[in-house]
């Protein structure tokens, strides 16, 4: 199983003078590049991806002599992918990049992490601040020197530079703290000549636990509780949040002690072991299975736990939920029907839940589980989108995570029963292209234990395949499966045209450019299953597998997915 994500922010000194965290091991005060790496340290993170620049060499020398692991990555973007993922798994992720050329390269993986939630924190180099005076053309600027910053205060929930030393220590303290706590993106910006800076003043790092309002609370769990037990046909729907917050065993116990069926959103897939006897299944208004969809739009109370409504969960808005039948629960809101609650945090409101003496209802009946995937044809019969995931499904192991890519890799792995929670990571509400290859480094760098299984489109591919070069410098091993159908299906059952094809790549051959590695070219359901037979026994290197397809094979949530959405052009 993944490891939970952080919740906790890390205890504060109380101390008159300097607190530990500002001396160094000499007795000396600390460097902001020294305190920067010593409450990361602090916050638990291990390893930090990257590529170094001269405008952030000097921190870079700093962290190799650290206990901070520096994994680096081929693009900046994929650096910032492989950070999220991290995030994902281990609960905080760090990325450092040089000025401008390499955090603008980073800002659409850094995006990503921010609308899904992921705390990433970008640690950038810049130039130093007496080269600035005379505002010479230094190279790599854009406009001037606060551009960089001023487009990271857009994608992050804090951001500082960090050019006096008087307040660098604090704003350190403030942008992780913000980053744990809200569970976003943060941005730092570390000028080169104050990398070994030594702060001035005594420092103590804040201590602020967020709180509920104790009114707002009880009237929020007593309305919420009077209508759980009204209810005939109650149903949880539990999100991303859920996943990001480390909610998972609350959640299940809640619906355990009462006997409410899960279902769960796209993006948060794997929040319980899918083979649960309560679980339902991914709810995706009509991109979904018909049972699922049915039995929750017919609940009388639709409890939703950290699920964000965004179109791609809602099926293309395609879900219909009665707002006055929902109890509508995040971390940034909470809504009864449509009386909203200020000041409700989301772990204290399902601690109130739980508490609330409901009674365990009887045992639900639940719709049968349909086969999803149909039986597997016969060894020479050709791959289809159904007899894949039907064998990937009929593979899938507890110490597995798949990861899927934009693209039909997604909506159909929408129907994998993943064996374990948080075991199942995709960027489905941002849906950035390339994510999952970068992201399998972050996960098996994060938990070494773990093994990913990647899904991906050809087009996907193309765009971050490289980074496999990072799994085979640093001994990973994920199993990549190429849904080869030559281009951009997806746009495909959108708007025909030529637009939407790609350049067919021997994808299989990768391992003779890398020098590492297992490749696989694969045909009829035969080919498929002797190669997954072997990627699951290789264990020394990556495995990739070139699975053809025919350009317009899809899934059904696909097909149902495009349909809705070629509507609206």
């Amino acid at each position: 199983m993944a490891s939970k994500a952080s919740t906790e922010l890390p205890k504060a000194g109380r101390t008159a003078a300097k607190s530990k965290a500002d001396v160094d091991g000499n007795g000396h005060l600390q460097t902001i590049g020294g305190y920067l790496i010593k409450r990361l340290q602090d916050y638990g993170v291990r390893d930090v991806f990257g590529i170094p620049g001269d405008f952030v060499l000097g921190f870079y020398g700093m962290l190799e002599e650290s206990p901070l692991r520096v994994i680096g990555a081929t693009r900046e973007d994929c650096a910032g992918y492989a950070a999220d993922a991290y995030a994902r798994v281990h609960g905080l992720g760090a990325v450092c990049v040089t000025y401008c050329v390499g955090g603008l390269s980073l800002c659409n993986s850094i995006a990503g992490a921010f609308a899904e939630k992921s705390p990433v924190v970008v640690i950038s180099g810049a130039p130093g601040m007496a080269e600035r005076r005379n505002d010479p053309l230094l190279h790599h600027k854009v406009r001037d020197f606060n551009t960089q910053l001023q487009v990271f205060e857009k994608i992050t929930v804090a951001s500082a530079s960090l050019d006096d030393p008087l307040t660098a220590f604090r704003e350190i303290d403030r942008c992780l703290e913000a980053a744990v706590r809200y569970k976003r993106p943060v941005y730092l910006e570390l000028p080169r000549d104050r990398v070994k800076s030594r702060a001035l003043y005594p420092h103590t790092p804040a201590q602020l636990a967020s709180q509920s309002d104790a009114e707002s609370l009880k009237a929020a769990v007593g309305e919420a509780t009077e209508r759980l037990a009204s209810a005939k046909q109650p149903v949880v729907i539990a999100g991303v949040e859920i996943h990001r917050f480390g909610l998972q065993k609350q959640v299940l116990k809640l619906a355990e002690s009462l006997n409410i069926p899960m279902c769960s959103t796209l993006l948060g897939k794997s929040v319980v072991a899918e083979s649960h006897p309560l679980y339902l299944g991914v709810y995706e208004g009509a991109m979904g299975r018909e049972s699922v969809r049915e039995y929750v739009e017919s609940s009388d109370c639709v409890v939703l736990l950290g699920a964000f409504m965004t179109d791609i969960n809602l099926g293309i808005f395609t879900a219909h939920l009665d707002p006055a039948k929902c109890v509508y629960a995040t971390s940034e809101q909470l809504r009864v029907g449509h009386h909203y609650f200020r000041d409700v945090q989301l772990p204290d409101f399902l601690k109130g839940l739980g508490a609330a003496g409901l009674k365990p209802r009887k045992k639900p009946t639940l719709p049968e589980r349909e086969d999803r995937f149909g039986e597997a044809p016969e060894a020479s019969a050709p791959v289809t989108i159904a007899s894949l995931f039907n064998h990937v499904d009929s593979i899938l192991e507890d110490r597995m995570v798949v990861i899927a890519d934009v693209g039909d890799s997604l909506f159909a792995a929408s129907d994998l029963t993943i064996r374990k929670q948080t075991e199942f990571i995709s960027p489905a509400y941002y849906t950035s292209m390339g994510f999952a290859i970068p992201a399998a480094i972050g996960v098996q760098t994060a938990n070494a234990e773990l093994r990913p299984l990647v899904l991906v489109g050809d087009g996907a591919f193309q765009m971050t395949c490289l980074e496999l070069s990072t799994s085979v410098r640093h001994g990973f091993n994920p199993i990549v499966v190429v849904l080869n159908n030559k281009g951009y299906t997806t746009e495909r059952f959108l708007q025909e045209g030529p637009f939407n094809d790609i350049l067919n790549w021997n994808y299989h051959r990768l391992p003779d450019l890398l020098g590492a590695g297992w490749g696989f070219e694969v045909r009829n359901v035969g080919e498929l299953q002797q190669a997954m037979q072997a990627a699951l026994a290789h264990q020394d290197a990556f495995s990739i597998l070139n699975v053809h397809l025919e350009p317009l094979d899809v899934s059904p949530a696909l097909r149902r997915l495009a349909e809705r959405m070629s509507k609206q052009l």
